[in-house]
Parts: C-alpha cells; structure tokens; sequence
C-alpha cells in the first residue's frame, strides 16, 4: 500500500511511526506533505519517509491518503486537491470538527472517505481512535482503513454522531490528564518531594490507576472506594476534591470542548 499524508504535526507523525513500526505500510512507501521545510525534514530524518511541499505530488500514485492537516487549512487544500484523489483511492480524515459532509461539500460526493479521530498517546502506542465510514466504503475497505489505524492506536468504529464526543472524551482530554498530573506533582514538591521524583510517581499512578480500570472491568467508583478506608487519607482528599467541584468541573469540561467540536 502506498500512504500518502497531507500535513507533517505531531499527530501525523504519531501516525507515521506506528504505521511503520507495525509494518502494515514500508517507509518507503509513505509520502507526505508540508508548507513547512523544518517539518517536512524532521518527518524525513525521523521516519525515512519521502516528502515534498506539493500535496498534488503526495497524493498522485496513493492508495490511501491521510488529511492531518488544522481544520481550518482543509477548505483550501481540499479543494486543490479534489480533482486529483480519485474515486478508488481511500481518504482518511483526523481534522477535528470536520464532519463527513464537510469534507464531501470540498472534496466530492463520490470519494471514499473514513473520518476518524485518534489521541496524542499514539505516540507511545497506547492512542484510542474511534472512526466512521461515508455511504462509499466497501466492507472490504472499510477493514483496510481500520487496520491502518489498529496499526498506531486501538480503534473503534462509532456513529458519526457520536464523533464530537470522540473529540472531546479522547482526542482533547489528554491535555486535561496532563493538568491533572502537573498539579499533583506542585503539591508534592509543595510538600518536599524534588519534582522529577513527583513527576513520575503522578504520572505512574494515573497509568496504573488507567491499566485498573481497562483490565478488572469494575466500576471507577467501586476502585475509588476500595481506596478509600474509613476515616483514611484517601477519603479526606476525595472529600476536598467534592467541595471543590472537581467532578462537576471535569464534566463541564469535556461537554464544553464537545460543544466547539461539533460548532467549528
């Protein structure tokens, strides 16, 4: 299969490198594009890919091309590229907020075309993208498409309806995780502890505490409380974060961020 990718971010390059590490597309075989010269090197010198600033020449000979490219690029992209992606080539899309008829409105209602929407942790292998087909995709295809993103990420397939919530539940939470991490490390230096040392026993416990709930199946609350002895620590901090409005705060977040996603 010969992959051509429109865009050079740290999202495409996430994607590069777990689709050659898992070997279902050669490096040899994958071109990308960029308006930016330091970008297209850095992908080049990373993955020993091919790379060119047109996105005609990306994509002439492709059998799947990957728009990663920012939302508001595509119009513009899209439509110098609508007359040279064919009908029998595989379009993916991870622009957020793009919905399938938006990308047919530029590109053509008769291109084969998978909307999906992975996550930066991609970029250890540990990514989740859900994803959804237009009415042109075989099942055949379809399959294609979804081992291609099995390769850098878990995949699951979802109704298009559901993608703003995608958007913000995966592709933007990790920044919210982060922040959750930085603040618990500020307390511990706060308390003594030297920073890389806090660093990393926040972020390994958010890891473990994640790995918990994907590999016993209970509930995130029965977890919770089988940390939270009578009149233990556990419990006074769970008390805190209640008062705050911690739980409240992280809901309004994401239903904020699912929000811009499906009114961009």
């Amino acid at each position: 299969m010969k992959l051509a990718v429109i865009g050079c971010g740290n999202m495409a390059s996430a994607i590069i490198g777990g689709i050659i590490a898992e070997g279902s597309v050669k490096a040899e075989d994958i071109t990308a594009s960029d308006k930016y010269a330091a970008a297209r090197k850095k992908a080049s010198d990373a993955f020993g890919i091919r790379t060119t600033e047109d996105n005609k020449e990306c994509v002439k000979g492709a059998d799947m091309v990957l728009f990663a490219i920012k939302p508001n690029v595509f119009p513009v992209a899209g439509a110098e590229l609508a007359d040279v992606i064919t009908d029998s080539q595989l379009v993916l899309s991870i622009m957020a907020g793009k919905s399938i008829a938006d990308l047919e409105s530029v590109l053509g209602t008769d291109k084969k075309i998978v909307r999906c929407m992975p996550n930066t942790p991609a970029l250890v292998g540990e990514g989740i993208t859900g994803y959804c087909p237009n009415q042109n995709i075989t099942a055949d295809e379809l399959k294609i498409c979804a081992d291609v993103i099995a390769s850098f990420s878990e995949a699951e397939q979802v109704p298009e309806s559901l993608m703003g919530v995608v958007t913000s539940l995966s592709g933007s939470s990790p920044a919210y995780v982060y922040m959750f991490i930085e603040a618990m490390a500020d307390a511990a230096v706060a308390d003594g502890m030297p920073r890389a040392q806090a660093y990393h026993f926040a972020a390994q416990t958010v890891l473990g505490s994640a790995k918990m709930v994907l590999e016993t199946g209970k509930h995130p609350g029965e977890l919770k409380d089988m940390v939270c002895s009578p009149g233990g620590t556990t419990i006074e901090g769970v008390t805190t974060l209640e008062q705050l409005g911690f739980r409240s705060a992280v809901i309004e977040a994401v239903r904020a961020c699912t929000d811009k996603a499906l009114n961009m």
